[in-house]
């Protein structure tokens, strides 16, 4: 569940990312946007767990970019009514490692 305040909705400046990214396991910022690659053991495994995130992702308000191929999922987060990695896509890419490590 996002705990999450609209007040704490903002753009990240360049430092408070790399300050973020570096905290997030697995994610690093490509192209402008935090990035994450999953691999699972199958197809039915990896779209679970897409809707396991689906669910998290609209409570936030807040949807990732994402492509599956099989037993793969590529993600990207940005906010783009903010133009940049927010408060936000910080709080995701969390709730997605939390997912994924359980």
């Amino acid at each position: 569940m996002c705990t999450m305040k609209v007040e704490d909705y903002r753009k990240l400046s360049e430092s408070e990312i790399q300050t973020e990214v570096v905290k997030l396991s697995g994610w690093k910022v490509i192209n402008g946007k935090l990035n994450r690659s999953l691999d699972f053991d199958n197809f039915v495994n990896a779209f679970g767990f897409m809707t396991k995130v689906a669910l998290e992702a609209e409570k936030m308000n807040h949807h990732p970019e994402w492509m599956n191929v099989y037993n793969r999922i590529e993600i990207n987060l940005i906010t783009h009514d903010l133009d940049g990695i927010s408060t936000f896509d910080v709080k995701l890419a969390g709730l997605i490692n939390n997912l994924y490590e359980q």
